[in-house]
């Protein structure tokens, strides 16, 4: 499976919690730069959350202090921790990991798709 494959979304109030996870069986998780972008309707893809290799982690200014990104080894898996959701964090949240021949992990460089492999990603609804 070169892909990701996302779980764990799904539908909350505003001020909420979510945990979704990305599973990658053919990575070892924590030697790749891996992160989490979203997409509402209408609008453009929007890099959240990324963790390189040293777990170095970066935040959008959007998410900052709500949302965590974290990493099982032993899993090998990544996750996305949600806090105090808001109705406009409703959006699909994708996992992409990064090529092995990509050079740059970043925030933008997760929305290049010639550059990271994506999930098909997993529904998250914040209702007011």
């Amino acid at each position: 499976q070169v892909h990701p494959v996302e779980s764990g979304g799904g539908s909350v109030q505003a001020g909420g919690s979510l945990r979704l996870s990305c599973a990658a069986s053919r990575y070892t998780v924590s030697s790749y730069c891996m992160g989490w972008f979203r997409q509402a309707p209408g609008k453009k893809r929007e890099a959240v959350a990324r963790i390189d290799s040293f777990s170095v982690k970066d935040y959008a200014d959007s998410v900052e202090g709500r949302l965590t990104i974290s990493q099982d080894s032993a899993k090998n898996t990544l996750y996305l921790d949600m806090d105090s959701l808001k109705p406009e964090d409703t959006a699909m949240y994708y996992c992409a990991v990064a090529r092995p021949e990509s050079t740059v992990c970043s925030l933008s460089a997760l929305l290049q798709p010639s550059t990271n492999y994506w999930g098909q990603g997993t529904q998250v609804t914040v209702s007011s």
